[in-house]
């Protein structure tokens, strides 16, 4: 199985839309992006058509409409990003990654119960 691409912020944007809305088409995702932030609707297709192009998306024809989906789970993808991310900016040392993730901003008691049941 070829690797999972790394999305641009602009691309990951996209991606957190339709994890969030699930199957969609351009003109949905650009509205609830444009909630956010003003971006072109020309933008937004394109961005979207380099994204099946590169292997992120997957459009399917429902009669007149294109549908697009996520080709990879957002779990499936935050793991792939935290790898590269321990990979380059930590030298591969998870202790390293997740020191650094805990002392960057504060962490909920609940946050940290779920830390603590995980490494049990």
């Amino acid at each position: 199985m070829a690797p999972i691409p790394r999305p641009t912020d602009a691309e990951l944007n996209i991606l957190r839309v339709l994890w969030a809305r699930g199957p969609s088409t351009v003109r949905e995702v650009h509205t609830a992006m444009t909630s956010v932030r003003p971006v072109g609707y020309t933008t937004t297709l394109k961005l979207m058509q380099v994204m099946t192009a590169k292997g992120l998306l997957v459009r399917e024809e429902r009669g007149t409409q294109h549908i697009y989906r996520p080709r990879h789970a957002e779990q499936q993808m935050q793991r792939r990003l935290v790898r590269d991310l321990v990979d380059r900016a930590f030298g591969g040392s998870t202790t390293a990654f997740v020191l650094q993730a805990l002392n960057s901003r504060r962490t909920s008691p609940e946050e940290l119960d779920e830390i603590r049941r995980l490494l049990d």
